[in-house]
């Protein structure tokens, strides 16, 4: 599994149904799951996001899948960065010449 963190923001229509926002963050939480992937840990955070939501996916396609069909109901806009665990990292820097 690969580990994603998307940082979101409301749009406009998402803002003025913002009472509705826990009922599509459960609804995005069950598409995830039912791609593969799991919500790991999510966050309502002030500043430049509104929203920031760590996950797994099986890959890069299923969470680009993931993150058009949130676009598509137009609640929010996403930036999506894959993120790398410890491990990998360390990896990644070893195999540096």
């Amino acid at each position: 599994m690969s580990t994603y963190v998307i940082l979101a923001n409301w749009t406009d229509q998402g803002a003025r149904n913002i009472t509705a926002s826990p009922t599509r963050l459960d609804a995005a939480r069950d598409l995830l799951k039912s791609m593969g992937g799991d919500f790991k840990l999510f966050f309502m955070t002030m500043g430049k996001y509104d929203m920031v939501i760590v996950c797994e996916a099986p890959d890069d396609a299923v969470a680009a899948r993931f993150n058009l069909q949130l676009a598509m109901q137009g609640n929010i806009r996403t930036q999506t960065l894959k993120a790398f665990p410890e491990a990998a990292y360390r990896e990644v820097i070893r195999s540096v010449s």
